[in-house]
């Protein structure tokens, strides 16, 4: 059967909120991305011992965390050497949780000419994939902010030049609404290299993306299921609902429970509906 997860903090900001509204869903799993407002490689010891404590206590699986290495909150040009550490500190906490899997990004561009940009970026995906696989972690590299964000073909072209197992994909089915580019069309040539997926859906008016419950919106969320079925998929399914929380804006709420809960919902509706 398929996990079916959710990433906590769009549920709430602590982890009793988030752990809760899993719950409320009758799932097993959660991914794991900011506690009371903190992302899990700057939670101190203290902190992130009582979050690895309570989840194995419920018996949580976790399937995913979600770092800052590479995503909208760096530029290419920033410290390199923070990311590297985050690696280091999230290889340990991701042995603990019992998961290989650590979302990233490939750098947003700081107005270097483009040829510079993607060589920069390369070269630093090449050494973070390299690094992960000594960690025995795998990156899931989003198809959001950075080099490789919006284009399959760049995406495609950061695998070959990493040639590493540490290095796969995380398709998040939303995405595209913000960037504005087919879902469906992104998914298809790099769909065997995906490991991950988040699910999330919405519709674009004239303030820019504005959020909905899956298959509700113009994301092609069936269809990219449909794709992701048809190729053998065997991850999780994690939703990203965006109802309550807007991780990359300042001012963007604390999550909202109910509204993660009616996605999750959406979400096995789907699922049922179109026997997958």
């Amino acid at each position: 059967m398929t996990v079916l997860a959710g990433i906590g903090d769009e549920a709430g900001p602590g982890l009793a909120a988030q752990v809760a509204a899993i719950a409320a869903l009758g799932w097993s799993a959660i991914e794991l991305r900011t506690v009371d407002g903190v992302p899990l490689a700057g939670l101190t010891e203290a902190a992130f011992d009582r979050v690895a404590g309570t989840l194995a206590e419920l018996g949580l699986r976790t399937v995913c965390v979600d770092s800052r290495i590479g995503d909208w909150s760096s530029v290419i040009t920033g410290d390199f050497g923070r990311d590297l550490a985050e690696l280091r500190v999230l290889a340990d906490r991701c042995g603990r949780l019992g998961t290989r899997y650590v979302r990233v990004m490939s750098y947003p561009n700081d107005g270097l000419h483009a040829d510079e940009w993607e060589h920069r970026a390369l070269r630093r995906m090449r050494e973070l994939a390299l690094r992960a696989e000594q960690a025995d972690l795998v990156l899931l590299h989003e198809n959001c902010a950075g080099w490789a964000g919006s284009e399959s073909e760049r995406a495609l072209r950061m695998l070959e030049e990493a040639d590493s197992p540490g290095l796969r994909l995380l398709f998040d089915t939303g995405n595209g609404i913000a960037y504005g580019y087919s879902a469906v069309e992104q998914l298809r040539p790099l769909v065997e290299y995906v490991a991950h997926v988040h699910v999330k859906d919405g519709v674009t008016d004239a303030n820019g993306p504005r959020w909905t419950l899956p298959g509700q919106g113009t994301a092609d969320v069936a269809e990219c299921l449909d794709v992701l079925t048809e190729s053998g998929y065997q991850g999780a399914l994690s939703i990203e609902p965006h109802l309550g929380l807007l991780p990359h804006e300042e001012e963007s709420g604390s999550g909202s429970a109910e509204g993660f809960i009616a996605a999750g919902r959406a979400l096995e509706t789907l699922l049922a509906t179109t026997g997958r």
